[in-house]
């Protein structure tokens, strides 16, 4: 009896031993995590301020530019030129500093900071976001095909439209958060899941009736035929962002809906008629819809609500401009990447406009 309390009282010694030196660690945390705060609030407002300088700098070189001579003019130019790399940099610095959120972000969860501060917790965050839209793909999948095939039943639909909601709140709610860490997610691919989440909860509120069980059927066969692209596209977009990562030119924050090049064509062939065929049937969706809309029973709103998002999705407004500024902008960049050939040697294949194919390598909304 009186060994094992002099054990227990060994072990009480040991851990008062490692409580002050735990204590003494966490003083040492606090004390070092008010002076990151303090450094980023100083490069913060330095950031700022180089900002503000920059742009005022860039104004008055725009006023000397009438009266330059050519080389002034081309020592203008080369200074621009610098000024537009040090807002580049300027963005990867604020990648690891707190900022403001946006609206939607500060409407869905407040004031909160949401930056991470290292690049393995960015990355682990990332490519979480990736799997989920995976699994996610992979369940509506089965839930529209037993919807389809074996539910008919007014509550499973409401099921999987809810589920729909959901999904494309979460990817609005998670894009956001990986802007806020320095991602260069498109406007146009966040947009792209704001109309979806309409539609989605569109589709929710429909009442059941005549008008529904007319657009039901191809509703679901039209979801069993984008997850069933969006899963090929996401094998064929992470293979072409893989290899981009491992030549070193692609941020481990892309997404895999970032960039182009030559090479991607091999894989792409098999990929383009699906995603023709989705961006028809989208439009499709839209005159079935219009139609119905024309229905002597029709007294839903949700049928015209619907149709205008649908003809959205089927026409090119991802595009920056239009369909010829697209391929204008393959053209140029295809003539800039044989220029750097001639030029300079390098082991990668001419780049293509990203923006104009990866318009079709956007899933239509639902």
């Amino acid at each position: 009896m009186v060994l094992h309390l002099q054990k227990c009282q060994e072990e009480w010694k040991d851990l008062e031993e490692e409580f002050q030196q735990l204590q003494e660690t966490h003083r040492t945390y606090k004390q070092k995590l008010e002076e990151l705060s303090t450094l980023q609030a100083t490069c913060s407002a330095s950031i700022q301020k180089q900002k503000r300088a920059l742009k005022d700098l860039q104004c008055s070189f725009q006023r000397c530019k009438r009266n330059c001579s050519l080389k002034e003019l081309e020592l203008v130019e080369q200074i621009n030129h610098q000024i537009k790399e040090r807002q580049n940099v300027f963005f990867d610095m604020e990648a690891y500093l707190p900022k403001k959120n946006g609206l939607y972000l500060n409407l869905v969860l407040g004031n909160v900071n949401v930056t991470l501060l290292n690049n393995q917790a960015k990355f682990a965050y990332k490519d979480e976001y990736e799997k989920f839209k995976l699994y996610l793909t992979i369940i509506l999948f089965l839930g529209a095909v037993a919807c389809r095939f074996v539910l008919h039943y007014r509550v499973t639909d409401e099921v999987f439209n809810f589920l729909l909601v959901w999904y494309y709140c979460t990817l609005t709610i998670r894009e956001s958060i990986l802007i806020s860490n320095g991602s260069r997610i498109k406007g146009w691919w966040v947009s792209h899941h704001y109309v979806s989440t309409f539609l989605s909860g569109v589709m929710l509120t429909w009442p059941e009736g005549l008008i529904y069980q007319m657009f039901r059927n191809q509703f679901l066969a039209f979801s069993i035929f984008q997850s069933c692209v969006q899963f090929l596209q996401y094998y064929y977009q992470s293979g072409c962002l893989y290899r981009l990562r491992a030549l070193g030119e692609r941020n481990h924050l892309d997404l895999t809906v970032e960039g182009f090049q030559s090479w991607m064509w091999r894989g792409l062939t098999f990929l383009l008629p699906f995603l023709f065929f989705g961006h028809f049937w989208q439009l499709y969706n839209a005159i079935t819809l219009f139609e119905l809309s024309r229905h002597e029973k029709c007294k839903e709103w949700q049928v015209s609500f619907r149709a205008c998002p649908h003809i959205s999705g089927a026409l090119p407004w991802k595009l920056p401009h239009n369909p010829e500024s697209g391929a204008r902008q393959i053209s140029e960049e295809q003539t800039e990447e044989v220029m750097k050939k001639k030029t300079t040697p390098t082991y990668t294949d001419a780049k293509i406009g990203g923006s104009l194919v990866f318009f079709f390598l956007s899933p239509p909304p639902l």
